[in-house]
């Protein structure tokens, strides 16, 4: 499976402005899609925070869609890392939405006056749902909110209070994904644009996913017995029970697709998670042993592997 990659030029800008943000910024706030915490967390944030030596804030978001019990098990993970705490909302929810401020307090208490505002870098990939945060903190409409990815495309200096400065960065991912899993991931999630994906491949790996962990909300949404399932067989059967066809009897896989994805993304199945830090452990390194074990076969067969 190749990794999915959408990097839109402006990205490539977003990053670099970023960077020079970064200088003055007290606290680091980065959106994560509660769903798929690790896979929607960009490494070029944390290689630029850690570079400055700045604190972060993960905020889990949308965590009304994810999987509580996982939820509290990326919580506990992202906490053990280098001046990071975490909290999981649903930016929709304006009473967890308030709680936000005070938590950045905390965690830079010596700012937070109109002398020495608390500067705070709002960061996250495309679609995680930070501009609905942004507005629901400033209670105002100041970012524009779309379910595409990509909407915001320039830094905003915004005012939180007279104590606290919010600057809204673009959303950005990374120029190669390096795990095929987390492009799906993100793919499955609306985080890349449709033309990086094709929507019957991702299906079939979130069925898989669904298999795998949720079989029981796979059989309540469609009615149907999971038991000798593949993914490609459960978006059949969604095909078959919803009387999807095209022109010659086929199924229709394509509109099939699309309903299971967007059941996902909606929430309509149930609350899920697609990777929980044992998952994402295991995959990881089943992915580097497939290149270790790819990389000693393209050694065994180089014209120098049998010289002196």
């Amino acid at each position: 499976m190749s990794s999915i990659q959408w990097f839109p030029g402006h990205m490539n800008a977003a990053r670099k402005k970023a960077a020079e943000t970064m200088k003055t910024t007290d606290l680091v706030i980065e959106v994560l899609d509660a769903r798929i915490p690790l896979a929607s967390c960009n490494p070029m944030v944390e290689e630029l925070r850690l570079f400055r030596q700045r604190p972060s804030l993960k905020i889990l978001n949308k965590s009304d869609l994810a999987d509580p019990a996982v939820t509290k098990e990326w919580i506990d993970f992202f906490e053990k890392g280098s001046h990071t705490r975490a909290v999981a909302i649903s930016a929709r929810h304006p009473a967890e939405v308030a709680r936000i401020p005070g938590i950045c307090q905390q965690i830079v208490p010596n700012r937070g006056e109109a002398s020495k505002p608390l500067r705070m870098m709002i960061m996250g990939i495309p679609n995680v749902g930070k501009s609905t945060l942004m507005n629901m903190l400033l209670k105002r409409r100041v970012a524009a909110v779309g379910d595409e990815p990509a909407v915001t495309k320039s830094q905003q200096r915004l005012y939180l209070n007279k104590g606290m400065i919010l600057i809204d960065t673009p959303g950005m991912l990374w120029p190669k994904i390096r795990y095929p899993d987390d492009g799906m991931m993100l793919a499955a999630s609306h985080a890349v644009g449709v033309n990086a994906l094709i929507e019957e491949e991702v299906a079939v790996f979130l069925a898989e996913v669904l298999l795998d962990r949720y079989p029981g909300l796979l059989a309540a949404r469609y009615g149907m017995e999971t038991t000798d399932l593949d993914g490609f067989g459960v978006v059949e059967s969604v095909a078959k029970r919803r009387g999807f066809k095209v022109r010659g009897g086929d199924f229709d896989m394509e509109k099939a697709s699309q309903i299971l994805l967007n059941d996902y993304r909606s929430g309509s199945l149930g609350r899920i998670s697609l990777e929980t830090p044992e998952t994402r452990k295991a995959m990881m390194a089943a992915f580097d042993a497939a290149a270790t074990a790819e990389k000693s076969v393209r050694e065994s067969k180089s014209p120098d592997s049998g010289r002196d």
